[in-house]
């Protein structure tokens, strides 16, 4: 990917994560310089640890439009929010969805550029992709959604995979980023459309307790 569209690719990304940091703290009502605490935060908490892990020069450190896009972002927010006092929770889910997306892509990139082996990228994308929510749900007091057994580092990780996939097939990049959207956003809407849980560890009703409540 040339660095012009990786950058655009970056922008995007922080911007749509500065939104939903935003929005989320104006439903917990955290006002004044706090809302601009949690959207920074949101927006720029993944790619910073992304880039601490592979040894790389923080991202919003050497390019500056990160910020910039931050800023401006969470400014545009407020002033929704100010004309629109009660946003659906819709907007901050589907914001959310396609920042989520976006990170992915941009933790496996920055990866492969990096020179790591595709594992290692897809554990990257990830770590973009949710640890800047993750730091933002926890500032406020929220169950973090990795969390809570929603379909979402498993989203993730699905478009992760199906950048691996189109990769492996040698499949131009734009069409193994547009791939790995699609993919992460399609699964993570539908399974909140259809109230999909990821639940590993179901407890079983034991057998004898089957038994006493069919004799009852």
């Amino acid at each position: 990917m040339s660095s012009e569209y990786f950058i655009v690719l970056g922008v995007l990304g922080v911007a749509f994560f500065a939104v939903s940091g935003a929005l989320l703290g104006h439903d917990k009502n955290i006002n004044g310089f706090g809302i601009v605490v949690v959207g920074v935060m949101t927006a720029l908490g993944g790619g910073t640890l992304r880039d601490l892990l592979l040894g790389k020069p923080i991202f919003w450190v050497e390019t500056s439009e990160y910020l910039i896009a931050t800023y401006s972002a969470i400014f545009a927010t407020v002033l929704f929010v100010r004309y629109m006092p009660s946003p659906s929770n819709f907007y901050f889910i589907l914001i959310d969805t396609i920042g989520l997306a976006i990170f992915n892509v941009i933790g496996i990139e920055k990866a492969l550029i990096s020179g790591t082996g595709m594992i290692v990228a897809l554990t990257m994308g990830m770590t973009t992709g949710i640890f800047g929510g993750l730091m933002r749900d926890v500032v406020c007091r929220e169950v973090p959604y990795v969390m809570r057994g929603d379909v979402y580092a498993s989203a993730c990780f699905a478009g992760g995979l199906s950048y691996a996939a189109l990769f492996a097939l040698d499949i131009p990049y734009i069409w193994c980023i547009l791939g790995s959207i699609f993919v992460t956003v399609l699964l993570r809407t539908a399974s909140l459309h259809w109230g999909v849980k990821v639940d590993l560890f179901r407890k079983r009703t034991p057998r004898s307790k089957k038994k006493c409540n069919a004799d009852l």
